[in-house]
């Protein structure tokens, strides 16, 4: 595969569109790439799919990257981290804290993303077996197999990234996790949910499973 830094050095000068990598010749050999196990179909529960992704914020100074890990239930953000690197350790940081947030039963959980090297590295994948998460990928060039992390990264640069004018590093690490838990994840509604929140989209499942 190509890897997202590797497209954010080529293209940075423009850096108006997120763009889409292509998988090279090799990338099966070397065990990185996961069975789509996931297409779209939405799970009834939370922590039966969790789905991720990373993008870029820009700065006056470059840009910031976001990886993110959502539950495709609930829509809910479960894990994210920030970095100014676009590498593993970013890709890792969202998921260990998806992982510690919600400790799914083993072998219980399919984690989905896109082909980015950072989710096919070894690292990623020893970490997934570590949780007891099911690795699974989306076919080449197709975002519509991870419509979910994608519609939230829309949603983010909408209502917040493209509203806030984000100048230095120290202004999107103060102000992008109140709109991640306190605005998303709380208060947000979203017709697919009822136009419940994520948080009381969940609540009500508790209430029901109860």
């Amino acid at each position: 595969f190509r890897c997202k830094s590797t497209i954010m050095r080529e293209h940075e000068v423009y850096g108006h569109h997120r763009r889409r990598f292509k998988p090279v010749a090799g990338s099966e050999a070397d065990g990185a790439v996961f069975p789509n196990r996931y297409r779209n179909v939405i799970p009834t529960e939370p922590d039966r799919v969790w789905v991720a992704d990373i993008t870029y914020i820009r700065i006056a100074s470059g840009f910031i990257y976001l990886a993110v890990v959502l539950d495709a239930c609930s829509r809910k953000v479960i894990g994210y981290a920030l970095s100014k690197r676009i590498d593993t350790p970013l890709a890792l940081a969202a998921l260990t804290a998806a992982y510690r947030s919600r400790k799914p039963a083993p072998n219980t959980c399919i984690h989905h993303t896109d082909r980015g090297c950072q989710y096919g590295s070894a690292l990623y994948r020893e970490a997934l077996e570590e949780f007891g998460l099911i690795g699974s990928m989306s076919a080449p060039a197709n975002p519509y197999h991870n419509a979910q992390a994608e519609s939230f990264m829309k949603t983010l640069k909408v209502e917040e990234v493209y509203l806030a004018g984000y100048e230095k590093f120290d202004d999107v690490a103060g102000r992008l996790p109140y709109f991640i838990e306190e605005i998303y994840n709380e208060r947000r509604m979203h017709s697919a949910l009822g136009y419940q929140s994520p948080n009381h989209f969940e609540a009500q499942l508790a209430r029901q499973a109860a």
